[in-house]
């Protein structure tokens, strides 16, 4: 099994937040990798893992990152492969903020998809919707993934329902 989606973060100190992204996509049985790799740390092995990245079969890359969070957008810079940067509050981090914007204020041509601050989950969400996009199978995972989002809705709506005041108007 070769994996279609990569995990990248830019030290171990991360994977508290990451590994939401890894339980995700093993929920959906989509083959993943993990990697550490530090655009400042080991520049060449990143230039190499993005340059690859598409030879090797990796349809989307996750990448996460504290701080500067340079991690997501140098690997967008040297790769086809779409890229969702999730910026992470590390301990140097000015309440994430600098992440933030590192990460998803990108010049002209290098997108990278940006969701919340510490929000590994939604970034598998989002590449498990890429892939849906070319995979009937990944489709119905999502399909079924968004189908139990709503009927938790809906139970929540019905136990509140029975929750009684003398002023709630039930409708």
């Amino acid at each position: 099994m070769k994996p279609l989606v990569s995990i990248i973060m830019g030290s171990t100190s991360d994977m508290p937040v990451m590994k939401a992204a890894a339980e995700f996509l093993d929920s959906m049985e989509i083959p993943f990798e993990i990697n550490a790799l530090s655009a400042h740390r080991v520049p060449v092995q990143v230039m190499q893992f993005a340059t690859a990245a598409k030879e090797r079969g990796i349809k989307v890359i996750i990448a996460g990152a504290g701080g500067a969070a340079h991690l997501p957008g140098v690997i967008a810079a040297y790769t086809p492969v779409p890229v969702i940067g999730v910026p992470i509050k590390s301990s140097n981090s000015i309440d994430g903020w600098d992440s933030i914007l590192s990460i998803l204020q990108m010049p002209s041509g290098i997108p990278v998809a940006t969701v919340a601050l510490d929000g590994a989950k939604n970034a598998a969400i989002l590449a498990a919707q890429i892939l849906a996009a070319g995979d009937p199978a990944v489709m119905e995972k999502v399909v079924a993934f968004k189908q139990d989002l709503a009927s938790k809705i809906e139970k929540a709506n019905k136990e509140l329902r029975e929750i009684k005041y003398k002023f709630k108007v039930d409708e």
